[in-house]
């Protein structure tokens, strides 16, 4: 009788240990003595380094919009030009070589170029083989949108793509929906591609460090992957109301079992 009562009573606390709290939830808390959270927040990312897929969006201006006619893409009606889809084909795709293919100047290699720095060879480039100093040329580049891969506990798995030029990992979840409760905040995988592979990294969305990290800004081509918590593998219920269901619910069976057996 004793050992009956005594796995009863592990069963309970075994359900009640696995609540979720605040602790497994709460995004970005003062795990420390709190001196570093002004640093953390002034922390800024490291220009972005073009890589192989990447798609960019080249524009070229002049007093004369018929001479940069042959450079830009042309818009219909519905504005198309500018939609993801006519981005794809309109934009200019880096090649495994790293190169892109621009008019009149050919293959222009801008692997590992910042932003910045393709504008610069673009407008030199084209300053020194088609225009001249008077036709008071003007470049735009930038990336034809950030485009990144969410799986796991989300509310919403999939595919985005957002047309800023910086965005951090907590707004790229929030736009998939954000973490589910059984979801573990505190070791966050993001999935980087670097010119030798890609590589697997570790964030701890729970802790204000994790604004230093290298990894709280997303780049292009990132795959941010949430896994289940430990309690969601148990089968254990999120909430205390829940766990009190459920221990309600196997303390009836057992009960029932208990009697059963004593009158037979």
């Amino acid at each position: 009788m004793k050992s009956y009562f005594l796995s009863i009573y592990l069963i309970i606390c075994v359900l009640f240990s696995s609540c979720i709290t605040n602790k497994d939830v709460v995004y970005l808390q003062d795990k420390g003595d709190g001196n570093d959270t002004d640093t953390a927040i002034r922390e800024l990312p490291k220009p972005y380094k073009v890589q192989v897929n990447d798609i960019l969006s080249i524009n070229v201006k002049a007093l004369d919009p018929e001479l940069v006619g042959i450079f830009n893409p042309v818009l219909d009606e519905s504005g198309a030009g500018q939609s993801q889809a006519g981005l794809y084909f309109n934009g200019f795709t880096v090649d495994l070589h790293g190169n892109i293919e621009f008019p009149v100047l050919g293959a222009l290699n801008v692997l590992g170029f910042t932003i910045p720095e393709i504008k610069n060879k673009v407008e030199q480039e084209l300053l020194k083989k088609y225009f001249t100093q008077t036709a008071e040329i003007f470049v735009t580049v930038k990336l034809a949108g950030l485009r990144y891969t969410v799986t796991g506990e989300v509310a919403g798995t999939g595919v985005y793509t957002l047309f800023q030029d910086r965005v951090n990992i907590i707004e790229a979840l929030a736009n998939a929906g954000d973490i589910a409760q059984t979801g573990n905040r505190k070791d966050v995988l993001v999935v980087r591609q670097y010119p030798d592979g890609q590589k697997i990294h570790h964030i701890d969305l729970t802790d204000i460090k994790a604004m230093k990290s290298p990894f709280y800004f997303i780049q292009p081509n990132d795959i941010i992957l949430v896994k289940p918590l430990k309690r969601k593998s148990l089968g254990a219920g999120q909430t205390a109301i829940q766990n009190i269901t459920t221990i309600s619910s196997i303390l009836a069976a057992l009960v029932s079992t208990y009697f059963l057996t004593k009158n037979l």
